[in-house]
């Protein structure tokens, strides 16, 4: 039984890099192209607005399940190109849905700022620019921590979809144990992880609240 514990956890391991691995990397490519989103949304260009608009609508209106697939299998159907890798696919995905999300909570963010903090600025002679990174930005950080906090920590849990796609990330191993050797705590073994992952954020979430109180003064 140790012998198998330790089996099964090491393998569990292994998928929890490849989970790890897509949750990084969708952070860091998704908070930055989430906010030139929140900008095109906002944008007075209304054309360039409603495009924006729209597709943010059309990924937020859809299963995250469903976008993987078609990230994958649309190409090959509709173009005939070859397939792209199953952990680029579910990366190309997982960045999109998220940059939705998170430019959602970016605007909600910028413009619950009051318009007269920019108006001061301007009458002190600032850029837009200058204003927005040196005034609003540091603010709406402060107001966005626990709606991005929630959207991180489902993201956390999000990866386990990657396995509609055959990426061995942590469900994925947890559940080929049943298939080889018919044990099914494996797969509620991963419970684990997911917790431990998710706690560790939690405390980092509320460390990075706390030290952004000053703004409350």
């Amino acid at each position: 039984m140790d012998s198998m514990f330790i089996t099964v956890t090491l393998e569990l391991l292994k998928g929890f890099w490849e989970t790890f691995k897509i949750f990084g990397l969708t952070l860091v490519f998704a908070l930055p192209l989430g906010l030139v989103l929140s900008f095109g949304s906002m944008s007075k260009f209304k054309p360039l607005s409603w495009l924006v608009k729209i597709l943010i609508w059309i990924i937020r209106g859809t299963p995250l399940m469903l976008q993987l697939i078609v990230v994958y299998y649309g190409p090959g159907l509709l173009f005939g190109w070859n397939l792209m890798e199953r952990f680029n696919a579910v990366l190309v995905a997982f960045v999109i849905n998220y940059s939705c999300y998170f430019s959602e909570i970016y605007r909600g963010g910028i413009e619950s700022i009051p318009k007269g903090q920019q108006e001061a600025g301007l009458v002190l002679g600032m850029t837009k620019p200058q204003i927005f990174f040196k005034v609003i930005l540091l603010q709406v950080i402060k107001r966005i921590v626990p709606p991005m906090s929630n959207e991180i920590i489902t993201l956390v849990k999000d990866t386990s979809l990657a396995r509609i796609i055959a990426v061995y990330e942590i469900i994925f191993m947890g559940q080929s144990f049943i298939k080889s050797n018919g044990l099914i705590w494996p797969l509620f073994y991963t419970a684990v992880f997911y917790l431990i992952f998710c706690g560790i954020l939690t405390l980092l979430f509320r460390f990075a609240e706390k030290k952004m109180s000053y703004f409350q003064a």
